[in-house]
């Protein structure tokens, strides 16, 4: 087993380049970390990078000609540092208007991972930069009311956490399909069937402006398909349909407008024409444990 000062990290951070002042920000607080110096894989998603050079930090470059989607670009990040990752041993994955406030963040990684060998991804806590609040929806379990309790967890945030390496080595990367949407879930499930944990982590810090997931124009068919199409590749046959119509009701629930409806319907109904990927349905023990943790595969 590792011990957490032969621990190598790195990072990954995915832009559309058009936040470079927040960018160098977050660069500069990664540079500032307590520790191994950490070597940063910049995805430029579309678009041409910046000039990125940072003070005390090494930053690998690299410029995709078109907008891949957020999964395959951090992916593409992932590949930076070789095949799954392996020529470190975890990942930092970054919003890149995102800012690390604390210097031991990377460092309480390297004690997480070393401390406890079957986990295999930490989520961060996102905290509003202003007002230090935590929205809900960041907080990756059905009991969020507190957002500083740390516990495990069953799914992690996508912007903010860190991934042994070994854990995409053993189940692969993320859905490149997906493009947007629930991608950490497909990995964190394929992550729990194979064995590794999960686990939210209060006191690891990303600072985020608080924003509305709604911003994005594909957000309502991309929410719709991509559910579908996270039962479909990864749960127990009699399971898919209980899943789904639960978030079906679910989302009638939470009366969107006319206009979101459309296309929460568009997407739903694409998530069951279109082709999805691989399916693997997870091993009903995965079902218990996701159970026991609290969030039964069926919401």
């Amino acid at each position: 087993m590792r011990s957490e000062n032969t621990m190598k990290v790195g990072a990954v951070v995915l832009t559309m380049g058009n936040r470079p002042e927040e960018l160098r920000a977050l660069l500069e607080s990664v540079a500032k970390q307590t520790g191994e110096a950490i070597e940063v894989a910049v995805v430029g998603n579309g678009s041409p990078l910046p000039e990125l050079s940072v003070p005390g930090l090494t930053v690998r470059t690299v410029e995709l000609p078109e907008n891949v989607g957020i999964p395959a670009g951090r992916n593409v990040g992932i590949e930076a540092f070789g095949p799954a990752g392996r020529d470190v041993d975890i990942l930092l994955f970054l919003d890149d208007d995102g800012l690390l406030p604390n210097q031991d963040t990377a460092q309480l990684c390297r004690q997480a991972f070393a401390a406890d060998p079957e986990l295999g991804i930490i989520s961060f806590r996102i905290a509003d930069p202003d007002t230090g609040e935590t929205q809900r929806r960041h907080v990756p379990r059905l009991r969020a009311a507190d957002p500083m309790r740390s516990s495990r967890v069953t799914t992690f945030l996508g912007g903010a956490n860190a991934v042994r390496t070994r854990v995409f080595a053993d189940v692969g990367g993320l859905p490149d399909e997906f493009f947007y949407a629930h991608e950490e879930t497909d990995l964190a499930w394929r992550a729990l069937d194979a064995g590794w944990m999960i686990d939210y982590r209060s006191d690891m810090v990303l600072h985020h402006p608080t924003t509305a997931p709604s911003r994005h124009a594909v957000y309502h068919r991309m929410v719709a398909r991509n559910r579908v199409w996270l039962a479909r590749r990864n749960l127990p046959a009699p399971l898919v349909p209980v899943y789904v119509g639960v978030w079906l009701l679910l989302t009638l629930a939470r009366r969107p407008s006319l206009p979101a409806l459309r296309a929460w319907f568009g997407g739903f109904r694409e998530g069951w024409t279109t082709p999805c990927g691989p399916r693997r349905p997870m091993k009903w023990r995965t079902v218990w444990r996701l159970t026991r943790l609290g969030r039964p595969p069926v919401i």
